[in-house]
């Protein structure tokens, strides 16, 4: 009987594997997504941002920031990121539920460990489908010029992003 669970439990994992495979946001695409997102900030001449890039799953693929950035800015941009993938919504959203239910953005907070950032600068990677790839989390300007950096980070590297707005 133990065997036979653990036989049904290899082959869903198996199956969940093989489901994340299909639309795994790779190395090299989280890190062109990171250098458009930058490329952006600096188009717009945005204050030194840091950029991190996380995918389905929510674990980070890659994180960069510029000069001039306090310690904690990594934290604050795969905090904004994590958020996102794990609520599944970008942290506009999160943003709104904090406004409007102040109490269950805590409650959200608490079960991540204290890895939400619910401001707006988390916004989902999608593909053209619509399948969920990961999403970009950037912090260093205002939260509204953080999204905006993220947005066009997406697009230019030819996928859909998602604020959650």
């Amino acid at each position: 009987m133990a065997l036979g669970a653990t036989v049904r439990y290899s082959r869903m994992a198996s199956i969940a594997f093989e489901g994340e495979t299909a639309m795994m946001l790779t190395f090299a695409q989280a890190r062109t997504i990171l250098d458009k997102t930058l490329a952006a900030g600096r188009e717009k001449k945005l204050k030194p941002l840091g950029v991190a890039v996380v995918d389905s799953r929510g674990a980070l693929r890659a994180y960069l920031e510029e000069d001039g950035n306090p310690i904690m800015r990594s934290k604050i941009a795969s905090g904004k990121a994590f958020g996102s993938v794990a609520f599944g919504s970008g942290s506009r959203r999160l943003h709104q539920i904090g406004v409007e239910r102040p109490h269950m953005a805590a409650a959200l907070i608490e079960l991540a460990g204290g890895a939400f950032v619910p401001v707006p600068g988390g916004v989902l990677i999608r593909d053209k489908s619509g399948g969920l790839l990961g999403a970009v989390g950037v912090s260093g300007d205002t939260s509204d010029n953080d999204e905006a950096a993220a947005v066009a980070g997406i697009e230019a590297a030819g996928f859909s992003a998602e604020t959650g707005g």
